[in-house]
């Protein structure tokens, strides 16, 4: 069986309006995708399929995502939910009754892509295992991220971002070497690992259209975690050579550092290639250091960093930071000041690539500011239609024009607390 589109029950091409009626649009608009996970991974791997106009459903607990309660709130509205949860319909159904997991289960079998982060174990418990799933949708593509993955000795494990970036040795290698391991300001694994689920899912797509089967794409926050060490493995492998905190600077990469100006901030310079680093040496009215031998090919330059480093940071301190900018752009050698979110607002090629968007609301009167979406397509670009809604907003319409049920059959859902209907 060759699948080159995915179909409506009737036969006819799927995706030309949202759950609301408003018109859906992208490269993925064919797709429907059903987000039974939480918080950060599921959540984005989703978010990407809908950015690109899949028709993507949030299956949602009735006390909430915990990512309502996570970030800053305007008017009890969680913004990071509002941003996360995005260009997506929003189904309250209790998986802990049977009554909503057979919703989810008719659900599952009117998909093309299901995506959970529930600790593996959970969907089987649930009667929701792959093997069920498929039984009634055999081209079904069953994305699963978890903390170590669905299978090996650490599978049953919970799994959580920040721990899973401990295990990958990602946060082994950030901070400065004389303190403990930092972390950056944002749930990095659970954003990679999204990336890689999504990524896996396209591919299991495309097999699908030439095969008609689907498959399970096994996403863990650790392997990608791990991922980006990529240098540092064959190092060890090899030379033995484990990887250290290195604060600003990129071992292997010289000058690649950050240096203070003397008004007291911050600017990141990047002249590793040697061409870059003869136009820094001019800049700095030193030309002459960039046919020193010590310092005229990138490999002589790595066994002297601290020499070269010393020379550039003389030279940045007797500057203030625009003066450092300004000087370094002139020469073309890639630096910049290390910007802040206020920094982006402000910033005008931010604004001439749309990359702060304003998500209408159905929450919020005046709409959510948010990041616009990534990568950026010429003939199918994505876009931002509303940001996320409230809880179970849409779970009647889901309903009815997933499942055909009847409002007699919705009632019963309700009043038996397996799903949940604003009035």
């Amino acid at each position: 069986m060759m699948l080159q589109h995915p179909l409506n029950m009737d036969g006819r091409p799927r995706g030309i309006r949202d759950i609301d009626g408003a018109a859906r649009q992208g490269p993925l608009a064919p797709y429907k995708v059903l987000e039974i996970g939480s918080t950060i991974a599921g959540p984005f791997c989703g978010r990407l399929f809908a950015d690109f106009g899949a028709e993507v459903v949030k299956v949602e607990a009735l006390e909430g995502d915990p990512v309502r309660a996570m970030g800053s709130h305007e008017q009890d509205v969680s913004l990071y939910a509002a941003s996360i949860l995005r260009n997506k319909a929003n189904a309250a159904i209790d998986l802990r009754t049977e009554a909503g997991r057979e919703v989810v289960r008719a659900l599952a079998a009117r998909c093309d892509v299901m995506i959970e982060n529930f600790r593996p174990g959970t969907l089987e418990k649930w009667g929701l295992g792959w093997e069920r799933l498929r039984e009634a949708n055999p081209g079904l593509v069953l994305v699963r991220i978890s903390g170590y993955g669905q299978t090996g000795p650490y599978s049953g494990r919970p799994g959580y971002g920040v721990i899973s970036e401990a295990i990958s040795g990602l946060r082994g290698v950030t901070g400065e070497p004389d303190r403990p391991p930092a972390r950056l300001n944002t749930s990095l694994t659970d954003y990679l690992t999204g990336l890689y689920a999504a990524f896996g899912a396209m591919m299991a797509l495309d097999h699908r259209h030439r095969t008609g089967e689907g498959q399970v794409v096994d996403a863990a926050l650790y392997e990608s975690g791990f991922s980006f060490m990529e240098p540092h493995v064959p190092a060890y492998a090899h030379r033995g050579v484990v990887a250290q905190r290195t604060g600003s600077a990129l071992p292997g990469s010289v000058p690649n550092n950050l240096y203070q100006t003397c008004d007291g901030q911050s600017i990141h310079i990047a002249a590793m290639a040697d061409a870059v680093f003869r136009r820094l040496c001019a800049a700095m009215g030193q030309p002459e250091l960039a046919s020193d031998s010590r310092y005229a090919r990138a490999e002589a330059r790595n066994r002297h960093a601290r020499q070269i480093d010393a020379q550039v940071a003389a030279w940045v301190a007797g500057l203030s930071l625009d003066q450092a900018e300004a000087e370094l752009r002139r020469a073309e050698v890639p630096a910049a000041r290390i910007y802040s979110v206020a920094d982006a607002f402000a910033d005008p090629h931010y604004r001439a690539r749309g990359m702060l968007v304003r998500a209408p609301s159905s929450a919020l009167p005046g709409g959510v500011a948010m990041a616009g979406v990534v990568p950026r397509l010429t003939a199918t670009p994505g876009e931002v239609r509303h940001a996320g809604r409230r809880l179970g907003e849409d779970t009647h319409e889901v309903l009815v024009r997933w499942l055909g049920l009847g409002e007699d059959e919705i009632a019963a859902l309700a009043a038996a607390g397996a799903v949940r209907v604003p009035s």
